[in-house]
């Protein structure tokens, strides 16, 4: 696959605006403030794909970006207590609305920060893609942040801090740095064939 090609297809703010799933999708989740649109970048070989803000609970809408082969879906951050209740419940029927409408989800990167302990809403999010039999990996991002006896530290406790921790296969990232994105690659690659 060509991971140069991909282009910036739509953004939805209403799960109403959905388009309709016609290719293979491969879903970034994870916290405002993440690195979900720096990784995105990365992965895509692009400065500009995804837009990256220092501020949280900037992507309120879910992008869709748009390949030969595969779509590949930026849905907004969760978990950022700054916004209106409003705001923060038309997200969750939008990322809602985005699971439920029966699309072609081969797999759903739930992108962590390794530096941390997984949050409330991070762990709900895997309780929900455990529930709704959706194939999942866990990417830890900021791994750059951390020495490698503090990163292989982290890895072994962030088995025990989420749900079927021994199960889950883990990508440990860094969207600065490009380590781990070859293999993030591979594991698209190999769901989209």
């Amino acid at each position: 696959m060509n991971f140069q090609t991909v282009q910036f297809e739509l953004s939805c703010g209403l799960a109403s605006q959905l388009p309709p799933s016609e290719l293979p999708e491969v879903v970034f989740a994870g916290r405002s403030n993440v690195g979900k649109s720096s990784l995105i970048n990365r992965v895509f070989c692009r400065k500009q794909l995804a837009r990256v803000s220092s501020t949280p609970g900037k992507t309120a809408t879910v992008n869709f970006f748009r390949g030969e082969e595969a779509r590949f879906v930026d849905l907004p951050g969760y978990g950022y207590a700054k916004v209106s209740d409003s705001e923060r419940r038309r997200w969750s029927g939008l990322i809602e609305g985005y699971f439920h409408s029966g699309r072609d989800i081969r797999l759903v990167l739930s992108l962590m920060d390794v530096r941390h302990p997984p949050s409330k809403d991070d762990i709900t999010m895997l309780d929900f893609l455990i529930d709704s039999e959706l194939p999942f990996a866990v990417v830890l991002t900021k791994i750059d942040k951390l020495s490698p006896s503090q990163l292989a530290a982290r890895l072994r406790e962030f088995v025990g801090e989420i749900p079927c921790g021994e199960q889950v296969k883990f990508f440990p990232v860094s969207a600065m740095q490009g380590k781990g994105v070859e293999e993030l690659r591979e594991v698209i690659e190999e769901v989209i064939a």
